[in-house]
């Protein structure tokens, strides 16, 4: 008969360490007033001791000696889930996927195990029951009998089920806050919870090869909800983000073993469920019938992807004391920054002008190459002079006001072509190796603010 060991901890809910006593201060993440005591009881079985004499008679090898295996991946069946994942969901890995309530994550899930109707996928819900989950099914509009539900939260339960069942190629846990362990005497959503269910989903993952995916809360400052340990344990943290006013989701990758971290996928919410948009500056681009001043439009990167953004300012004279500056999207300190560029090394008068900047699209960008379609947005703004429609830009700017070279200015040039735009403003130290002839779209290199300016909004 197994033997129950019983024991009181303490632990802090920002990062999950564990303390003797009560503290107000964790000394780990420096937050007060986050630690809780847990009770934890711990039922030890006889045969785990068999086990790890077993695994004693394992010994180190050199490394040349390891058996070389390539990485097994899964076709999800949605493009941009598989560039997320590094070209698809490698077997045996466990993935944790975050975002704010009702921001897609259910949806997106769901609709990729409807969608991939040669796997068969065990959906496993602790939050909604099975007739929500077959209505938003409904609501998307595709049938698969190969896609299987169960609500249940006790992970005794989930592995008895598996054990039963054929084999299944992909497991889903929606969500990791509702599962709780019998052999953990805590409630659900507790951190002892939290990081005993993930160890017993991970063990299962490596011996099994089955991959898991697993939804995670965030919370209000935007980390994923339970002990920092949970991000440790798993091989790809994914985290799932948008503006509620927009329809559009982007999906991140913060950490992954089989992959890049820079990657991006781009979703639009609709009705019926989750639109893979393959073109993303589609969305970040707005369709306007007349030219307005304060806009420019820009050559980003995100990972292996090249993207156009809409950047908009907004420069006007300060009704009080002390300027305004305000960025949306945009990093306020590097707004700042270009704004003393301007002020210093160019001579344009703005300390007394409120600066408002604004990405379209919802989105975020810390791409220093949308330096100097910032720079241009805030002077056509100021100067009430419109930007040409066919420009577009891609070059930081320094402290001393010079143009600088960024990287993948090749196919930042081609995204901008292919969408139709008949001149690109970069620096001219990204001129190297590029030729004109090559494209057809007009290259003009820069390396000072003032040669940006006149070529810009001095008519010769």
């Amino acid at each position: 008969m197994a033997k129950v060991k019983s024991k009181t901890s303490f632990f802090c809910k920002s990062c999950g360490n564990e303390y003797a006593k009560w503290m107000g201060k964790c000394s780990a993440c420096g937050e007060w007033n986050t630690i809780v005591e847990e009770t934890i009881r711990i039922e030890t079985a006889p045969k785990w001791k068999k086990e790890e004499s077993q695994n004693t008679k394992k010994v180190p090898q050199p490394i040349h000696k390891l058996k070389h295996t390539s990485e097994d991946r899964i076709d999800m069946h949605n493009q941009e889930l598989n560039r997320v994942l590094g070209g698809g969901l490698v077997r045996g890995s466990l993935v944790l996927l975050g975002g704010e309530p009702g921001i897609g994550k259910s949806t997106l899930l769901l609709q990729v195990a409807i969608k991939a109707k040669n796997l068969k996928i065990l959906y496993i819900s602790g939050e909604e029951s099975e007739q929500q989950i077959r209505m938003r099914a409904d609501r998307i509009g595709i049938e698969n009998e190969h896609c299987y539900i169960l609500n249940e939260t006790r992970t005794e339960s989930i592995f008895h089920h598996l054990a039963n069942m054929d084999k299944v190629d992909i497991l889903v846990i929606d969500s990791i806050q509702t599962l709780m362990s019998e052999r953990i005497d805590n409630t659900a959503g507790s951190i002892t919870q939290i990081r005993e269910t993930t160890a017993e989903l991970q063990r299962f993952a490596k011996e099994s090869h089955i991959p898991v995916f697993i939804v995670g809360h965030i919370t209000k400052d935007g980390s994923i909800a339970g002990p920092k340990l949970l991000e440790h344990m798993v091989d790809t943290v994914l985290q799932f983000e948008g503006d509620r006013n927009y329809g559009y989701r982007i999906l991140r990758s913060l950490k992954n073993r089989f992959g890049s971290t820079s990657e991006l996928g781009i979703y639009e919410m609709l009705s019926n469920g989750m639109r893979e948009v393959s073109n993303p500056s589609e969305i970040l681009i707005s369709q306007r019938d007349e030219q307005s001043s304060g806009v420019a439009i820009s050559a980003t990167m995100e990972g292996g992807r090249a993207m156009l953004i809409e950047v908009q300012a907004l420069a006007s004279t300060a009704v009080y004391g002390t300027p305004q500056r305000s960025a949306m999207g945009f990093d306020t300190r590097r707004l700042n920054m270009l704004l003393a560029v301007l002020e210093k090394k160019a001579g344009f008068k703005l300390n007394t002008k409120d600066v408002f900047l604004n990405i379209a699209g919802g989105i975020k960008v810390d791409d220093p190459a949308i330096d100097l379609a910032v720079i241009s947005a805030i002077l056509s703004s100021n100067y009430d002079m419109p930007i040409e429609d066919n420009v577009c830009f891609a070059a930081e700017v320094g402290l001393s006001g010079e143009i600088r070279s960024v990287n993948h200015a090749d196919q930042r040039i081609r995204e901008a072509e292919k969408l139709g735009f008949s001149k690109i403003h970069i620096s001219k130290y990204s001129l190297k190796g590029i030729h004109q002839k090559n494209f057809k779209i007009q290259i003009v290199g820069h390396s000072t603010l003032e040669q940006v300016f006149k070529s810009l909004f001095v008519k010769n």
